[in-house]
């Protein structure tokens, strides 16, 4: 028996967060660049949120469906100043280029500003090395074109095709991981913003032009072994901004418990580990992307990027055996397992690298009196050393 369901793991953001979207549109009535749906300080104030401000809806702009006031929550942690920029970039419809180590929520971002500026962050194209230029560009429905021959109706556009008709935003997710003769095929698209289909010469389809409002926000990961070099010319095309990892241990903490306890919420599980724990998870990853302690000893960093990305994963599976398997063992007792686990993706033999942050800053922290941390340092043993 088949059965169906309506339920999602995720929303995309325009669905999770439509109503503050409504409400940030009709409170900031100021001028919208062409095919905005909000005002370029709205789009910010969306994703940085309001500061904790109560916002108010005139009364001449109030209507059903809407709350008269919102407190906008803030969806990206980082610098407000990086969001402006990126903001003015689409504003201008050139194309933007997110750059940063795995993890440090370039999607994210992107599919923020999508949502917040269009309406829409679904019109997406994820780079591989199997990407091909039709991807980009467009392909055809065969039983269409072997019945009838080349025609608008057997066109199948890409999504960033489908952008350009619409004058919305087209995403490309690992721009780089794509091959260069792929990537070239965006040059002459961002300098002359338009398609042409030569199958279709002399009919109106033969060449697509770009609607006002459209421009493509790409994303590329710094680390990342499969990588092609942009080119010189592609690179033009794209103002680069370089999305860093969450400056503030508490900033980080913070976000790491927000998403693991939104993780188990969807699966309709209780979130039950301390913050203790999530400071301590936290600030192991921390010390071990940054090849330093926050003490200021020396940790020999891992091969694998130490995200906050993996940081929430990590949260999230603490929070599922608490919830799952309560009473069988303390928490705390399975965070070295997890972490050995994050460390040694990209090289097993980096293993060893955590167990010298266990000799080293974890020892020194026990010695310290730090009854957390001693208690991990009296689990030194589930490392293997």
């Amino acid at each position: 028996m088949t059965t169906t369901t309506t339920a999602r793991q995720v929303d995309p953001a325009e669905h999770a967060y439509a109503g503050e979207l409504a409400f940030l549109a009709a409170y900031d009535g100021g001028p919208r660049p062409p095919g905005w749906r909000l005002t370029p300080r709205a789009v910010v104030t969306f994703i940085t949120g309001s500061d904790g401000r109560e916002l108010e809806l005139a009364k001449e702009d109030r209507r059903d469906g809407l709350p008269n006031k919102l407190v906008v929550p803030a969806k990206f942690v980082g610098e407000r100043a990086l969001v402006e920029r990126c903001v003015v970039t689409l504003a201008g419809e050139r194309g933007l280029l997110l750059v940063g180590e795995p993890g440090t929520a370039k999607s994210m971002l992107s599919e923020l500003l999508s949502a917040a500026v269009c309406g829409s962050s679904e019109l997406v194209v994820q780079g591989t090395a199997g990407t091909t230029e039709d991807q980009l560009r467009y392909g055809w429905n065969y039983a269409l074109l072997l019945a009838h021959g080349p025609s608008s109706e057997a066109l199948v556009p890409s999504p960033i095709l489908s952008a350009m008709r619409t004058g919305a935003v087209a995403r490309v997710e690992e721009i780089t991981r794509c091959l260069p003769e792929v990537q070239d095929a965006l040059v002459s698209l961002l300098s002359d913003r338009r398609i042409a289909v030569p199958e279709l010469a002399g009919t109106d389809g033969a060449t697509v032009h770009a609607a006002p409002g459209f421009t493509l926000i790409a994303t590329a990961n710094l680390r990342d072994r499969g990588v092609s070099e942009m080119s010189a010319a592609l690179k033009r095309r794209f103002n680069f901004e370089t999305v860093g990892p969450i400056g503030d241990l508490a900033a980080e903490t913070a976000l790491v418990g927000e998403r693991a306890r939104a993780a188990l919420e969807r699966v309709k599980a209780p979130f039950a580990v301390d913050d203790a724990v999530l400071e301590a998870l936290v600030t192991a990853f921390r010390d071990l992307r940054e090849g330093r302690s926050v003490e200021g000893w020396d940790v020999e960093r891992p091969s694998t990027v130490m995200s906050t990305a993996e940081a929430v994963a990590v949260a999230t599976s603490l929070g599922l055996a608490q919830a799952y398997f309560p009473g069988d063992r303390d928490v705390l007792s399975l965070l070295p397992g997890h972490l050995l686990g994050v460390v040694r993706k990209d090289d097993p033999a980096d293993g060893a690298k955590l167990l010298g942050y266990w000799d080293g800053a974890v020892r020194r922290r026990a010695e310290d009196g730090a009854r957390l941390w001693r208690r991990l340092w009296e689990l030194r043993d589930v490392l293997g050393g």
